[in-house]
């Protein structure tokens, strides 16, 4: 068989009937680009969620958190529940030599409290203010690159002190993108709902490669005045929620926000040390389950056997953004799977079609002598070719539309597209155009040549 002439007789239909043509591989098109498009914006989330472990701190960690529900068999006890307390973070430190680091925290966000800082007229809203144990910074992987952590006698003293991160000297003092240098504000006081805090440290600024880049090509090009400085310049709510949540956001020592902002929440006669979290580091990840077992068995004496906390492993985050990726491309594929079903129907149609027209050629040609199985390769190869010409076009296609992705995502979270992806996208584009041809082929090759020479 003339695979050129096959080919140049293929390109020949398609030039003969162009929207015809064009309309069949809408399908093949629509398909291959949203299954490369997809590929592409699952590969960008597994980048960004790898960040993001680092960022947290890693792996070998997990945090104790109250429970709303209890276990049915303790549903009557929901009016004795306890709660967490710094009672439990001392029984922990007595009781749980596998548990490396124990490090209590009160969470005050602005989602779920009122929460307000200003300074001199200028106002920020924190996403979240932490009162904590310095060693906190270690678990969150958090570094302070101006002046100091609060330490052990702020604790003590309860002293109001804060470390604050570089969204929050933005929106209160300016960025160095609108003031044109770098703002420390350390020594300077804050008012964090109307109560006076002194500023004895700043984070770095947390971002990623490409994002610093970007942003030192920004600063630049606002030096050169070739651009215009933002207003109020703030960089800082860019990027991935992990980042964002780093940059904005104040912490204070636990105790200063136990009695400052907590005491006077309290509904118990006697003050009552109530904590959000107990966030615990272990050895290593072998230990980790032993680790949690331990501390469980701890609580549930303090917690006098009532269940009222849960365990939460930053693997079981993993999990639950894994689960939520592979949903995203079982759903990707899904939809890509039905446009190019759609797509191989459309080319069978078209095969159909053309077979229909060329009924009398292919009775010429079987009277010269070809076989049926010429015949057939012949139809399934333009088939095939039509599906391939459909594939390329879609990959061109799913270029733009992952560019129009990227200009709306996080730049952690940046589709990134893999040769494994566009091979299989080709692939799967063939074996359309070899599923669709099959059918139409046979049809064609079971023709007799004196029916389809009297055809007109």
């Amino acid at each position: 068989m003339d695979f050129g002439a096959v080919i140049a007789n293929s390109i020949r239909e398609i030039k003969g009937h162009p929207v015809r043509s064009f309309l069949t591989m809408f399908g093949i098109i629509l398909g291959i680009s949203s299954l490369v498009a997809m590929n592409a914006v699952v590969k960008g989330m597994e980048n960004g969620l790898k960040e993001a472990l680092i960022e947290m701190g890693g792996m070998d960690k997990f945090e104790i958190g109250e429970e709303d529900e209890l276990p049915d068999y303790q549903a009557h006890l929901g009016d004795q529940i306890p709660g967490l307390t710094m009672a439990d973070v001392y029984a922990l430190q007595a009781s749980a030599p596998l548990l490396s680091q124990i490090t209590p925290a009160v969470e005050m966000s602005r989602w779920n409290s009122r929460l307000s800082v200003r300074h001199e007229g200028r106002f920020a809203r924190p996403y979240r203010l932490y009162g904590t144990w310095p060693s906190y910074m270690e678990l969150e992987d958090h570094h302070v690159q101006h002046g100091r952590m609060f330490n052990d006698i702020d604790e003590e003293m309860a002293n109001s002190v804060c470390v604050i991160s570089t969204g929050i000297r933005d929106d209160l003092f300016g960025s160095p993108e609108s003031t044109g240098e770098e703002v420390i504000p350390v020594g300077r006081t804050i008012f964090i709902n109307d109560m006076p805090f002194e500023i004895i440290g700043m984070f770095q600024h947390y971002e990623t490669e490409t994002e610093r880049k970007e942003r030192l090509e920004r600063m630049r090009l606002i030096r050169e005045g070739k651009i215009k400085a933002p207003s109020n310049g703030s960089i800082s709510r860019q990027g991935s929620f992990i980042y964002r949540l780093k940059n904005n956001s104040i912490f204070i020592p636990l105790r200063t926000m136990l009695i400052k902002f907590m005491s006077s929440k309290s509904e118990e006669p006697e003050p009552v040390q109530r904590i959000d979290t107990i966030n615990v580091r272990v050895p290593d990840l072998e230990s980790l389950d032993a680790s949690i077992q331990q501390a469980r068995n701890v609580l549930m004496i303090t917690h006098r056997g009532i269940e009222d906390f849960s365990f939460r492993t930053e693997e079981d985050m993993a999990e639950e953004v894994q689960l939520t990726i592979r949903n995203y491309r079982v759903s990707g594929a899904v939809i890509a799977g039905i446009a190019l079903v759609v797509g191989g129907v459309g080319i069978m149609n078209i095969m159909l079609a053309s077979i229909s027209e060329r009924i009398r050629e292919i009775g010429i040609c079987k009277a010269v002598g070809a076989t049926d199985a010429a015949v057939f390769n012949q139809i399934l190869i333009e088939s095939i070719f039509l599906s391939i010409i459909g594939g390329i076009i879609g990959l061109a296609a799913s270029q733009a539309v992952i560019a129009l992705i990227s200009s709306l995502t996080p730049t952690d979270n940046t589709p990134e597209v893999t040769g494994a992806s566009l091979i299989f996208a080709l692939c799967s584009s063939v074996m359309v155009g070899i599923l669709s041809g099959i059918y139409p082929g046979l049809k064609a090759s079971r023709f007799s040549p004196m029916e389809a020479l009297k055809y007109e």
